[in-house]
């Protein structure tokens, strides 16, 4: 049976969305979300969970180089926790160390500055985060 997955890129102001399916193992940014100092518009998710249907939820936890928590994995996780408490969708939880550099680097930018279009790199990250997930999770 195919499972499809929402991925997030948590952000105070921009969070990142991707979609993909594990029968192809593929990840593909799809949108951004607008928040303010970390809320997210529920209703542009809501939106989102109906249209998709998805059966599972990864969202990205920033953590330190070495693998410790910083403030904004505090943030991440509160954020994980509501979305599986607001839309009883189970939230797995993927490393997302270096994801906005790697979007950055497919971009050819150096910066979000540099992005002519800002929400590429937060929908880009997404689908790294979502797509590490799913090359860690065979089916």
């Amino acid at each position: 049976m195919t499972r499809t997955l929402l991925g997030f890129d948590y952000g105070l102001k921009n969070i990142g969305v991707a979609v993909g399916q594990d029968l192809t193992q593929t990840a593909n940014p799809l949108t951004v979300i607008k928040a303010r100092d970390g809320i997210p518009n529920w209703d542009d998710i809501e939106a989102l969970i109906t249209e998709w249907q998805p059966t599972l939820l990864i969202v990205g936890l920033p953590l330190n180089m070495d693998g410790t928590e910083q403030k904004m994995t505090k943030a991440a996780r509160k954020f994980g926790n509501r979305l599986s408490g607001r839309f009883q969708i189970a939230v797995e939880w993927q490393d997302e160390r270096l994801s906005t550099f790697e979007a950055l680097e497919q971009l050819g930018i150096r910066s979000k500055l540099q992005s002519k279009n800002r929400d590429d790199v937060d929908r880009i990250s997404a689908q790294l985060i979502l797509q590490s997930w799913l090359n860690e999770h065979p089916k």
